[in-house]
């Protein structure tokens, strides 16, 4: 039998109806890593199948992904079931690598979405339906953990259909539940199949439908008819005039509803024990798209802003985006491109059009987790990995320089916590700044600032494990030994109210002078809406090439509130007046106006203190419910209600992040260890008056 390389490197020229860039996305430890160990078996891709407990899982490379058991980076690998060809992407489920899931999303075609049928839909499954929903993408449902006790196949569907508002397609009928699960019902063939587990499930058995559920099956296979037919006119008709549509043409609707996001196709198993993923494959080939089923890429033409589109195809001119950096210790920085149109060749010259910059092809990879495999040229509809790009960067636009385009950028939520992090030793210095730089080119919700006052470095991440990891890897990768301050909340400063502000700058010392005069109004904008700067200058007050400096000197100032020096955010700020001096005016003088101006005004409009909110949502049995809800109340929390899940309350809260230090701990000593929690950012709120003068006493 070929080597899964070899087999790789023929059968990469599969026409593009037959490829399938897919992704498993789902809340942590609902089991993407498991199931895509499982997809890379039964497609030949691996010999053996990958342990998360023991460490073996071919997705989860990382030293830290092993030891932790999740999924940190998203990992692309190539493989075949029946002659397609599929490109996965396996995500994180954590809340703090949400940059991996969000620029996942942005390129893939379709998506598997895991849910626990025992926990149904969670606070992390909705999150990242919704992201897939920004992007359009196309997805089935896989019911994993058919198994656990506690399994409910109908009350988790229920919550597909409540929580994330989808329009299910119930494929499968399963066989038993719990631990007498074993195997599941094709409702559209009426063919029964059982996993054995001798062969690791490789080979399901085809058996006669169990008798209790024949009446069970034909309701079922009634509704889902019904659901297909509804869809589609012609197959409405012939339904409605009492005509059974044939499966061909039921799936070809099923296919077209799949595309369209008016279905989603339900399966279930369970992928741990070997069950029920090859009819989850099938359906990947059934009904999700290939490019050529999705509409043309839309995007922009750098110089005229004016709409452009390519077709998905291989003689259409190239284009692709940069999704993701990782810095690899062989071969450098690797960029991995999603090409949508043309192709790209190892060798040649590209043009990045979000920079403006050639950037040359050192070499092109196909990835397998972190194996790869060199290849001469790449075409559209593949992910390959770039060897050589030194100015691209995540969200970039690559493309053919004759036909420039900009495609839709990725967009990143903001850092929600930081930290102090200082050199032990003066050799780490250099090196620390190095490892730094290198992770923020990898993640973009990371960030970094220097305070030269303290001579401390400031980094900011999406939440305590998101920076915890990123120090263990600056250790581990780049051999840097640092010290660590507490983890702090990231606050911010917002204005309340219109305001006029003016900053004069002159310095007259001999010689040519330096001359600057700004004066701006600023106004609050909505929650979340971030910073706008309005040139209003009449009459030519200011000459247009010093505007450009006041807007600098403005964002600088930005960056340090007047409150206690957090960064100011939310506000439209207008430049609508001012004077220059023939001679001594200066871009210098001009930006530091400009920054006077804007602390000038932040003081006189209502300056307030924003913190970051957080959704939380704690599963507890029931007999802890009360203490759990009294405890979030003490912190505040704004409680959003609760669902009764078996012997379980799932309470959902929107509870301060300055409130939730040490909640783990608290958690699990008021329930026994028997309580679990999940949070994730939700969005920036006012701090309270009497909160608000402690924080800025603290900060004089």
């Amino acid at each position: 039998m070929a080597s899964p390389q070899t087999k790789l490197t023929q059968e990469r020229d599969v026409p593009l109806e037959k490829v399938r860039n897919i992704g498993i996305i789902a809340h942590i430890d609902a089991g993407k890593t498991t199931t895509t160990e499982r997809i890379l078996y039964y497609t030949g891709r691996t010999y053996k199948i990958g342990d998360i407990d023991e460490g073996t899982t071919q997705m989860d490379w990382m030293e830290q992904e092993k030891e932790r058991g999740i999924t940190i980076v998203s990992a692309a690998t190539t493989t075949f079931w029946k002659d397609y060809r599929f490109n996965i992407i396996d995500t994180p489920g954590h809340v703090d690598f949400t940059a991996e899931v969000e620029r996942s999303l942005r390129v893939l075609d379709g998506g598997i979405t895991v849910l626990d049928a025992e926990e149904g839909v969670q606070s992390q499954s909705e999150t990242v339906w919704h992201q897939a929903d920004k992007y359009n993408v196309p997805r089935l449902c896989f019911i994993n953990k058919m198994d656990k006790v506690g399994a409910d196949f109908r009350a988790t569907i229920k919550s597909i259909e409540e929580r994330l508002g989808a329009r299910t397609a119930v494929m499968v009928v399963p066989i038993g539940r719990e631990a007498t699960f074993k195997g599941i019902i094709d409702l559209l063939t009426r063919k029964a199949y059982v996993w054995n587990t001798d062969d690791l499930g490789a080979h399901p058995d085809e058996v006669e439908i169990p008798a209790d559920l024949k009446d069970d099956v034909e309701k079922s296979r009634h509704a889902l008819i019904e659901k297909i037919s509804e869809t589609d006119d012609v197959l409405l008709e012939k339904y409605l005039a009492g005509t059974e549509p044939t499966i061909d043409e039921l799936k070809a609707a099923l296919r077209r509803a799949v595309i369209s996001y008016t279905l989603v196709p339900i399966y279930c198993g369970t992928s741990l024990r070997n069950k029920g993923v090859q009819p989850l494959l099938d359906a990947v080939v059934d009904y999700l798209p290939s490019p050529l089923d999705l509409p043309p890429v839309e995007g922009t033409h750098p110089k005229t802003n004016e709409k452009e589109t390519r077709k998905r195809t291989n003689d259409e001119s190239f284009s692709g985006l940069a999704f993701k950096i990782q810095v690899d210790p062989h071969v450098g920085k690797l960029t991995y491109v999603r090409i949508y149109s043309g192709k790209l060749v190892s060798g040649s010259y590209t043009y990045n059009s979000s920079k403006g910059a050639q950037e040359r092809v050192g070499r092109l990879l196909l990835m397998h987790a972190n194996q790869r495999e060199e290849i001469k040229e790449a075409y559209a509809g593949e992910i390959v990995a770039v060897v050589g790009f030194k100015d691209t960067i995540t969200g970039d636009t690559i493309c053919d320089g004759d036909k420039p385009i900009i495609l839709e950028k990725i967009t990143f939520p903001e850092p929600v916590i930081s930290l102090a992090i200082e050199p032990k030793t003066k050799n780490d210095q250099e090196k620390m700044g190095y490892a730094l730089q290198r992770l923020a080119e990898e993640d973009p919700t990371f960030k970094i600032k220097s305070n030269l006052e303290t001579n401390q470095t400031i980094i900011w991440g999406m939440g305590e494990l998101h920076l915890e990891i990123l120090v263990d890897r600056m250790k581990r990768e780049f051999k840097v030994e640092a010290n660590v301050g507490a983890p702090q909340v990231a606050y911010k400063e917002t204005v309340t109210k219109l305001a006029e502000g003016e900053g004069k700058y002159i310095r007259q010392s001999g010689g040519r002078g330096q001359y600057g005069h700004a004066f701006l109004r600023i106004e609050p904008k909505g929650r979340g809406e971030g910073f706008e700067f309005v040139d209003a200058i009449k009459g030519g007050a200011i000459p247009n090439e010093f505007i450009p400096a006041v807007e600098k000197g403005v964002k600088e100032a930005l960056d340090n509130g007047v409150l206690a020096g957090y960064p100011m955010v939310d506000m439209t700020v207008t430049l609508y007046d001012g004077t220059y001096h023939e001679v001594d005016s200066s871009e210098i003088a001009f930006k530091i106006a400009g920054s006077m101006a804007l602390q000038s005004a932040v003081k006189q409009a209502g300056p307030i203190l924003l913190e970051p909110i957080m959704k939380v949502e704690v599963t507890t049995p029931d007999e802890f419910m009360g203490d759990v809800i009294g405890d979030l109340s003490a912190k505040r929390a704004q409680i959003l209600g609760t669902t009764k899940r078996g012997a379980v309350t799932i309470i959902l809260a929107m509870v301060p992040l300055a409130e939730l230090s040490g909640y783990a701990t608290t958690l699990r000593s008021m329930s026994k260890g028997r309580a679990t929690y999940y949070m994730e950012p939700s969005h920036y709120e006012p701090v309270p008056k009497n909160i608000q003068e402690k924080l800025v006493a603290k900060s004089v």
